[in-house]
């Protein structure tokens, strides 16, 4: 993530590119949306899913714009420096002072580059894989760039504070539950419930949690991100599972003997419910790995909405189907957990199993690469032009520092709704509203400089207008004033 430009590597094309998106897009924050449904209430929580997926398809054209731009900003820069390069007249003080006088005028002062409009189009073409942090370089200051990388760093720990309780919460689920269908299905469990012998549910949780971290753990001292085959797999797996429940949710309210009785409205549940949607709709960080190797990008903007439709759908009829399948009271942080005890909705115990340990496999093949991100984007945040670092900092602390903190989380809390409710509510606003719109906008006044206003770019956002711009921003105060005031009110309260 921190990374610069790359190559664009084998392209497919633009159906192939909305899978993909598709499958980015829809994660672990799917998981946890049933509960955060039914904690709202199922009409706030249409309209505010429908909402917040509509702005996170306006900041996701933004990115797409600021791409385009720093593409045509590159190729600028490649023309200039080829034309310095081919002048071989030598040049006396007096002529470089002219010189750099007269740049600095057109810079200020009107376009350096003149071009018409006819001849511009492939200047913006998405050839080229600019980062995010690249971009970020190319159009903040340095004080914005810093602020980038803590935003990103921030949310990669809250994703892997997820990963680290998931997947022992999982685990502590499927080993201490209730799989015998011999007793009743709905079943809250306490930490201090026995899970076998003298062990208690927390104490396996732990057990579960340190395992998972002297396994996982050492992947972030390496650079083990090509899990390609992997990521194949679990993608698999994890359709398959989505698949299975909500054909069983949808066969049990079919026959009526849905559970759930869902409210309308409660607004208690609604901080909550934003930071999980933001979450859930998280893709503007990975766009430009995304974008750049589809073959044909005239229609990518009618792709994305339609990409955002389906998920949208998807995620609509996955948390419905749970809430009016499942009695809300029981409904848990990790949506597939309802299925390992719950005999009357299932009585596969192969099924069972494999739902309840799926998230098991697929978020753990996704802990290092994330690690290994996280590590990196601290390396990139403190390196100096020109420094390298020591052998025992870079190969010993900057993992080190990478992997405590979500740990030490993990350890303390495993209430996967609120860390995940949390992540996107704070580094998820961020990332996925703030950033792009300082982007496009800052992106768009470098191109005023370079090109002038008579050029336009070809993949500019439908919502070009400053206006969006502004109630991006604006929106995205509003919700961390919001949600912080629901934190305080709900502390003090208890």
């Amino acid at each position: 993530m921190a990374g610069g430009i790359t190559e664009t590597g084998e392209l497919y094309s633009p159906y192939v590119g909305l899978v993909y998106m598709f499958n980015l897009i829809v994660g672990t924050g799917a998981l946890t949306m049933p509960k955060a449904f039914a904690t709202a209430g199922w009409v706030v929580s249409l309209v505010l899913i429908t909402f917040l997926g509509f702005m996170s398809y306006v900041t996701t054209t933004f990115v797409i714009e600021a791409m385009a731009a720093a593409n045509a900003h590159l190729r600028w820069k490649r023309r200039e420096q080829q034309k310095l390069d081919d002048s071989d007249s030598p040049l006396d003080d007096s002529d470089d002072e002219v010189m750099v006088r007269d740049r600095f005028d057109r810079s200020e002062t009107r376009p350096i580059l003149s071009i018409q409009r006819g001849s511009s189009d492939d200047h913006f073409d998405i050839v080229e894989r600019v980062e995010m942090g690249q971009m970020a370089s190319m159009f903040f200051n340095k004080v914005g760039v810093n602020m980038f990388y803590i935003c990103i760093i921030v949310y990669l720990y809250g994703d892997l504070a997820i990963y680290a309780a998931a997947v022992p919460v999982s685990l502590m689920e499927v080993a201490c539950g209730n799989h015998s269908c011999s007793a009743g299905s709905n079943i809250n469990y306490n930490d201090t419930d026995q899970c076998w012998g003298p062990v208690k549910r927390k104490d396996a949780y732990r057990i579960f949690l340190s395992v998972f971290t002297l396994l996982l753990g050492p992947f972030a001292f390496f650079n083990a991100q090509k899990t390609k085959y992997l990521q194949i797999i679990t993608s698999l797996m994890r359709w398959i599972a989505f698949i299975i429940m909500i054909i069983l949710a949808l066969l049990r309210i079919g026959k009526g003997q849905g559970e759930g009785h869902p409210p309308a409205a409660k607004m208690m549940g609604i901080p909550n419910l934003f930071g999980v949607c933001v979450y859930s709709f998280m893709c503007q960080h990975s766009l430009p790995s995304l974008i750049t190797p589809i073959s044909n990008k005239k229609k990518v903007s009618g792709l994305v909405l339609l990409d955002y439709i389906l998920i949208l759908a998807f995620y609509s009829l996955l948390s419905f189907t749970a809430i009016f399948c499942f009695n809300n009271s029981f409904l848990k942080d990790m949506y597939t957990l309802n299925f390992t005890d719950n005999c009357d909705v299932i009585n596969v115990a192969f099924l069972r199993y494999f739902l309840g340990l799926f998230p098991v496999f697929t978020i753990s093949t996704n802990f290092p690469i994330i690690a290994v991100t996280l590590c990196n984007n601290w390396k990139t945040l403190f390196h100096r032009e020109g420094g390298t670092y020591p052998w025992v900092v870079d190969r010993v602390v900057f993992p080190l520092i990478t992997l405590v903190p979500p740990i030490i989380v993990a350890f303390c809390t495993h209430d996967l709704e609120t860390l995940v409710g949390v992540t996107g509510a704070y580094a998820g606003t961020g990332i996925q509203y703030i950033i792009p719109a300082c982007l496009v906008f800052f992106s768009r006044k470098d191109l005023g400089l370079i090109f002038g206003d008579r050029v336009l770019n070809k993949h500019r956002s439908p919502f070009h207008h400053t206006f969006w711009v502004w109630f991006i921003l604006l929106w995205s105060i509003f919700c961390l004033m919001f949600v912080t005031a629901n934190i305080i009110l709900t502390e003090t309260k208890h």
